[in-house]
């Protein structure tokens, strides 16, 4: 489901906005209640993540910081938020990635937002478009995004 107000964008519309920015999500928290969640379904309980006492006394951190594959999950949420949706679209799906780049950590209690900007569509075969996005999740208060990337999506229409 979409959150945005505005009326379904047509193809063609979407197609003139290539180059700029087409959205921006809302803020989200980043809790540790989720950081332990996602280490336990990942299988990925390094200390750095799920451990405030020791991630506070042993790292640089500060505490305990998202796992990278969490702040790059929450791609999903945002392009929610800040993607206008598409005319005739039965449903999307997550193409991949040609670049991520992991640019600073998220601590716990941070707060974060996707932006897009819309760097290609193209029609392909049959009822598929495919989108290329540049995005970058901000961190609140930071001069340095949490990570950059390319990311691909497909839309089927009608």
């Amino acid at each position: 489901m979409n959150v945005r107000a505005e009326p379904p964008a047509s193809v063609e519309a979407l197609k003139a906005q290539v180059g700029k920015e087409i959205g921006v999500s809302a803020w989200h928290e980043i809790t540790q209640g989720m950081i332990d969640r996602f280490a336990e379904v990942t299988d990925d309980p390094q200390f750095i993540h799920i451990d405030p006492v020791r991630a506070k006394a042993e790292t640089e951190f500060g505490g305990t910081i998202a796992h990278g594959f969490l702040t790059l999950s929450l791609l999903s949420v945002f392009g929610r938020e800040a993607v206008p949706p598409i005319a005739g679209r039965k449903h999307g799906i997550n193409y991949g990635f040609d670049r991520v780049r992991f640019m600073a950590p998220v601590k716990s209690g941070a707060r974060v937002r996707g932006r897009f900007t819309l760097k290609q569509v193209t029609e392909r075969a049959g009822n598929l478009v495919q989108f290329r996005f540049a995005v970058s999740v901000e961190i609140e208060g930071s001069p340095k995004p949490a990570l950059i990337a390319d990311w691909l999506t497909l839309a089927v229409l009608e």
